[in-house]
């Protein structure tokens, strides 16, 4: 046999076989690979598979496949404390220099000397005074940059790490599951709306258009000439407990079919979701991993979870164990 014969007979087997890998189907990859197999994550595969069946009884039309997710203990952690009051403190400690009165100003004082069991004793009253020094009478992108320049240096006091890789691997790959089939992904969290906006879309693939959070008044002006909104220190919107079927009405403007959620503080969320006509779903992370993340529930002083759990049967919501449900919590660490 000579040689251009050889190198003949060769490329027309391998054009074969290169044909024939092509030709057989690729295998999709199995759904949520960092959630243990069980009930929980087959609950969520099926109501996924029977909503977006056409032809099924249960089929949803893909305009209408809302779904809206809690940002602190949902979608990332949420302990020691939440993680918006940490980057208040933060900024009441650089700001400090300017506000020498705050010595002696409670809460600031307390902030200042570490007094956290102080702090949150303060209540609403002291944390709003709080969030009024480090959120508002400022420009809303002054206070983008705030948080964006926070982001890039902040680390969580327990893990070291970014509080942007606080994150939870499933729920990661929940949401990349349900955009992949049709559904449109929201957050409706307590937490404020301006500072979730800031990471939200490259943490989570969620857009600022779909987050909706608590938020405070703004005001339009025109200063030096050029265009600019102010945050003003008064409430506008506080997006939790029965705050958050207000705000999905008024944001999204119809009901979701499927909620997730991990505290009390969601319990209504959860509630007006389920209770639409169709296949709806409701899911709550049950956080109980203290090897892996943390163990708490009902005696929490962040993301208490009690009446919600107790209701999760009677109401058909799916409680996620964490430690049970998934394989690994954080995604791994970035070099």
């Amino acid at each position: 046999m000579n040689t251009r014969y050889r190198r003949q007979s060769w490329l027309t087997v391998g054009l074969l076989i290169f044909f024939l890998v092509n030709a057989i189907p690729a295998q999709a990859a199995p759904p949520l690979p960092s959630w243990n197999e069980g009930p929980t994550k087959s609950a969520i595969v099926e109501f996924v598979e029977k909503v977006t069946k056409k032809g099924s009884p249960d089929f949803v039309p893909e305009n209408q496949r809302i779904a809206t997710f809690d940002n602190d203990g949902t979608l990332w952690a949420e302990q020691p404390v939440y993680f918006q009051l940490i980057y208040a403190i933060d900024q009441v400690k650089k700001m400090a220099p300017e506000h020498p009165e705050w010595k002696t100003e409670e809460p600031f004082a307390s902030v200042l000397k570490g007094d956290m069991k102080n702090v949150i004793a303060s209540g609403k009253e002291g944390l709003m005074k709080i969030l009024a020094a480090t959120h508002a009478n400022m420009t809303a992108e002054k206070f983008r940059a705030n948080v964006s320049d926070w982001l890039k240096t902040a680390r969580h006091p327990k893990t070291g790490r970014p509080f942007t890789e606080m994150v939870y691997q499933p729920q990661l790959e929940l949401l990349d599951y349900l955009r992949a089939n049709g559904f449109k992904t929201f957050i409706v969290s307590g937490g404020g709306v301006d500072f979730m906006r800031v990471f939200a879309e490259k943490t989570y693939g969620i857009p600022p258009d779909q987050v909706i959070g608590s938020s405070l008044k703004a005001k339009y002006e025109v200063k030096d000439g050029k265009p600019i909104i102010i945050k003003l220190p008064e409430i506008n919107l506080v997006d939790d407990k029965e705050g958050k079927p207000v705000g999905i009405h008024q944001y999204i403007g119809q009901r979701p079919i499927f909620a997730a959620g991990n505290s009390d503080g969601d319990y209504q969320m959860l509630e007006w979701t389920t209770a639409g006509a169709g296949p709806r779903f409701g899911i709550i992370l049950h956080h109980t991993d203290a090897e892996r993340e943390w163990a708490y529930d009902r005696e929490s002083h962040v993301g208490k979870l009690d009446k919600a759990l107790d209701d999760a049967g009677k109401k058909g919501w799916t409680v996620i164990d964490m430690q049970n449900d998934w394989k690994t919590v954080f995604p791994p660490a970035k070099q």
